[in-house]
């Protein structure tokens, strides 16, 4: 039986090694013409790193990234508002939290898979269900026979669209800047997570290794994201924030800034019809604000793996996969919704309000939180 895997995201990608490593013959059809190391940081929390650990990645991963064991709340002035200390994860999980280059992390990844096993330039277009299985279209003009596919084409996903033409993509109308700043790092930074809470904005700084930065910048916005920030001054991030931060904006390469709008998917009725699933953004995009979105499509590779192993029939596989991952990725869904609204308060009374609620909310919420995210789903 060869499964079919539609992009080679991070999704993607973990979700062909750990089919291979349970013996399916697998492909991977990718739309652009050459994978190349692009993008920003990416945080890999300690779900993700349990699911790596159980590929057999986690020590390949661990000595590109840096470790990270503090996750800090504070105000524009980086003074912490609420810390949460992860050792006793570390401890229990045997792993721990790591910042790493998304372009490292996909290097990793593509190392694990022959190359014969990967199609560049196959964006798809179009496909339909035959007797003999899922006839696949692209937009160079060729097709491909598939008996399985995995649909890991992100949140603006083709499979999606024609499987559920009624899903739905919302904006939280935040724009969110993405940079890698080369500079000298202070020890307080290096092994910590900050996201600082401003009004109607904030910036976070992750630590990739001892002398990159990975930073993350958002801003409310009306109504048209590129409309609204056409001339926006990069430097203008930094204002209302910690002088820290306007050096980090100067260290960073123009090139090396990405831009993209806030969403998450409206939920859908299945993840999958027939022999055809959705995993990771394709089938449950999630704002950023958790940090778990890549966490949770590395989840879904691992479960999905592991089903389709266990199980019968491709359609048990999928209908397990769903059932074990359904409840844990709608509660993270919500909750990171929430928890970017909340950030994104204006009104300077309730800004002083919201930042008072975070310090006195008491630590064992944030661990218990973390716990419930941390934690894989119990497959026996």
């Amino acid at each position: 039986m060869k499964i079919t895997i539609i992009g080679a995201g991070i999704g993607g990608l973990t979700t062909a090694i750990a089919l291979l490593k349970k013996g399916f013959d697998v492909e991977i059809f990718e739309a652009v013409s050459e994978i190349k190391p692009i993008g920003a940081g990416i945080i890999l929390a300690n779900n993700a790193m349990q699911v790596y650990q159980k590929l057999g990645l986690e020590k390949a991963i661990q000595m590109q990234a840096q470790q990270i064991s503090k996750l800090t709340v504070a105000d524009a002035n980086i003074k912490a508002l609420s810390t949460l200390h992860l050792q006793d994860f570390e401890k229990r999980y045997q792993t721990a939290n790591f910042g790493i280059h998304r372009g490292k992390l996909q290097n990793i990844l593509l190392q694990q898979i022959p190359k014969e096993a990967i199609f560049t330039g196959k964006k798809l277009a179009d496909f339909q269900k035959t007797d003999q299985g899922v006839s696949l279209h692209f937009t160079d003009g060729s097709s491909h026979l598939s008996e399985i596919v995995i649909a890991a084409d992100g949140i603006h996903s083709v499979v999606r669209k024609k499987l559920f033409p009624q899903s739905k993509i919302r904006s939280a109308r935040q724009a969110c800047w993405r940079g890698i700043a080369s500079m000298t790092i202070p020890e307080r930074y290096q092994h910590e997570v900050f996201e600082c809470w401003g009004k109607g904005e904030r910036f976070g700084i992750v630590s990739i290794d001892a002398n990159t930065i990975y930073w993350f910048a958002l801003r409310n916005y009306k109504k048209d994201l590129r409309k609204e920030f056409a001339d926006f001054d990069i430097t203008q991030l930094g204002e209302n924030f910690h002088p820290f931060i306007q050096e980090i904006l100067a260290a960073t390469p123009k090139e090396k800034i990405f831009l993209d709008d806030i969403t998450d998917l409206s939920r859908l009725p299945s993840w999958h019809h027939q022999n055809i699933c959705l995993i990771g953004d394709a089938a449950h995009a999630m704002t950023p604000n958790m940090g778990q979105g890549a966490g949770q499509a590395i989840e879904d590779a691992w479960v999905l793996s592991e089903m389709m192993a266990k199980e019968k029939t491709h359609l048990l596989a999928f209908e397990k996969f769903e059932a074990l991952r359904r409840k844990k990725v709608d509660k993270i869904v919500k909750m990171s919704w929430l928890v970017g609204k909340l950030a994104h308060w204006e009104n300077s009374v309730a800004v002083s309000i919201r930042n008072a609620m975070v310090k006195m909310t008491p630590d064992s919420v944030g661990a218990k939180q973390s716990e419930a995210v941390f934690e894989l789903a119990k497959l026996e």
